[in-house]
């Protein structure tokens, strides 16, 4: 097995190498004191089968000429097949973390919580594992035997976690299963009366991760800081706003001032370029980038940024009884991100802005990846990725932007601008109707920005804008007053989709973004059973890329300007996004 690089949604990348007898994951992240991971860890996974699986001529012949009764066969213990990690299995395989590689403390600061810090690397293995081509799932049983293989029953790809290695403690195990990352089909509280006072019992021995709900676990669970700076991560770890006057950051002297970009730009006469250039010039700060805010994984502290839901609380909206919604990410804020190995791009979503300043992407891309900054020095006191999205950009674009002039590149473009030029394109409008001068795109996105069931976003790949997407509560939508009021679920969501740029186009990238949209809305509330769509009837293309990502049409419904195909996608039946 050749080493592979795992990108993390964090823009983190980690690199696999095989190792004898199992896997070792290497961080590449150079600044190990503010690094998210220790330097490494090794795995062991093999493929473990039973004596069935192993057909031997010789003993079949013995087996025939010396029959074995039944009842001598039931006594018979069966011997376990101990094979070396070469592909997934569908059931077969265990995994168990073996050791990890901690430098001395004054190199690096370990977790305050090693339960945490353990749950991260084994999350961070699972990503790998989960992201390795899919086992044939399907199930040869003797009442299948006779079946043709594509009719044959499918089992659930699933990975067996041992109890050995670092996770022999008689509590580890009981607060990883509580976390939510592994399983055990044996929910009763067990024989053994010295559970968690000497030992951990029985009942946690046989404990697993399914590939469905690995993919249902939010990484913010996961993935934190264990140190307020967190230099190789793309997204700012602390506020995004200027401290107050006279107020210290930590790690800088409480004398001299933080810049800001804002203020770079005043003493270099407006040139935000300039302004720009100014911060990259010298050693680069977090507050530098105040102009977005930070992203899913930011956190002062070495908590993870996931939060339970608060309590039910329900209002009306227009006679319907709904819960109250939580705020959405703010405007330009990063809600989603991951890197699709297929397209080697990262797929990012952010929340629709007004700002009369491009959105800058903060965010990873290919180009600028954990292990390319890992190999070069010149990187390794200098992680801001300020840096690789500002070299990503355009610059002789943005420089004509500051002189006034009319720029085709999308990353240099406002959002209004970008609503403008993607709804004046005649495929868009024959669809949206949304066409006609910038002040009318500018007021459609002031309605939806201020809509209290839904929020515009921007879909990026690499940071490059390519369409513009909502995410709307289908309780209180004029949907739910279409459909039977039974099948719309409290926290039901909705997508309406549009793709503007021509070269982000074709079914498979339909795909991966619309399983990323849906891959969001499972995570960002586990209640949420179901997303619906409704394209209009004559859109048989995108009727066809829903289906293909895993909708499915429960019929039709008639609002007052068209006629919809109802698309609907449950989280039972949803396994995991496009890779």
């Amino acid at each position: 097995m050749a080493p592979s690089i795992v990108h993390l949604p964090n823009g983190q990348t980690l690199t696999v190498t095989p190792v004898f007898g199992g896997l070792y994951f290497k961080s590449n992240d150079l600044n190990t004191h503010h690094s998210v991971f220790p330097p490494g860890w090794t795995i062991i996974l093999n493929c473990e089968d039973e004596e069935e699986d192993h057909a031997n001529p010789a003993a079949s012949v013995h087996a025939h000429t010396h029959p074995i009764s039944e009842i001598d066969r039931a006594g018979m213990p069966k011997r376990q097949h101990i094979h070396r990690f070469r592909k997934p299995s569908l059931q077969s395989d265990h995994m168990y973390i073996s050791s990890i590689s901690n430098p001395s403390s004054s190199d690096f600061r370990p977790s305050s919580s090693p339960t945490r810090g353990i749950a991260m690397m084994l999350w961070a293995s699972l990503w790998w594992y989960f992201h390795q081509p899919e086992p044939d799932r399907q199930l040869t049983t003797p009442a299948s035997a006779g079946t043709p293989e594509e009719g044959r029953p499918k089992g659930e790809w699933r990975v067996n976690i041992n109890r050995e290695g670092i996770f022999q403690g008689k509590h580890l195990f009981p607060k990883l299963e509580r976390m939510g990352l592994i399983a055990t089909e044996d929910s009763s509280v067990g024989l053994d009366p010295e559970d968690g006072v000497r030992n951990a019992g029985e009942g946690w021995k046989r404990m697993f991760v399914s590939r469905k709900s690995f993919w249902q676990l939010d990484p913010r669970i996961y993935l934190f800081t264990l140190s307020p700076t967190q230099d190789s991560s793309p997204y700012p770890s602390v506020s995004p706003a200027s401290s107050r006057p006279a107020s210290p950051n930590r790690g800088t002297d409480r004398t001299t001032p933080t810049p800001n970009l804002s203020m770079t730009a005043r003493n270099t006469g407006g040139d935000a370029l300039s302004a720009m250039a100014s911060t990259m010039a010298g050693p680069p700060h977090p507050l530098s980038r105040h102009n977005t805010p930070p992203g899913p994984y930011a956190s002062t502290s070495n908590l993870p940024t996931f939060y339970p839901p608060p309590p039910l609380q329900f209002i009306f909206t227009n006679g319907i009884r709904h819960p109250v919604r939580p705020k959405p990410p703010r405007q330009g804020e990063t809600f989603y991100t991951r890197y699709i190995p297929s397209l080697g791009q990262y797929l990012s979503f952010r929340v629709a802005s007004l700002s009369n300043s491009p959105c800058i992407h903060r965010g990873p891309t290919s180009t600028f990846s954990g292990e390319q900054q890992a190999t070069d020095a010149r990187f390794s006191r200098q992680m801001d990725t300020s840096i690789p999205t500002i070299a990503a950009m355009n610059l002789t674009n943005l420089k004509n932007r500051e002189n006034g002039d009319a720029t085709e590149d999308t990353m240099c473009m406002t959002d209004p601008e970008l609503l403008h030029k993607w709804m004046n394109d005649p495929r868009v409008s024959h669809s949206w109707a949304e066409d006609g001068p910038m002040s009318h795109q500018k007021s459609f996105l002031q309605t939806n920005l201020g809509d209290r069931h839904s929020f515009p976003a921007i879909g990026c790949f690499d940071g490059k804008p390519f369409g513009y997407f909502e995410l709307y509560w289908v309780k209180e939508d004029k949907l739910s007053r279409q459909v039977d009021g039974n099948s719309v679920g409290d926290w039901d969501r909705g997508i309406h989709c549009l793709v503007g740029e021509q070269e982000f186009r074709g079914g498979h990238r339909v795909k991966v973004w619309l399983s990323g949209l849906v891959h969001y809305c499972w995570l960002a509330d586990l209640r949420t059973e179901r997303v619906f769509m409704e394209p209009r009837v004559d859109n048989q293309l995108v009727k066809r890329y829903c289906e293909e990502a895993g909708f499915f049409k429960e019929g039709e419904v008639a609002f007052p300007h068209k006629q919809s195909n109802l698309l609907k996608i449950k989280r039972e039946g949803w396994e995991a996004p496009a890779i």
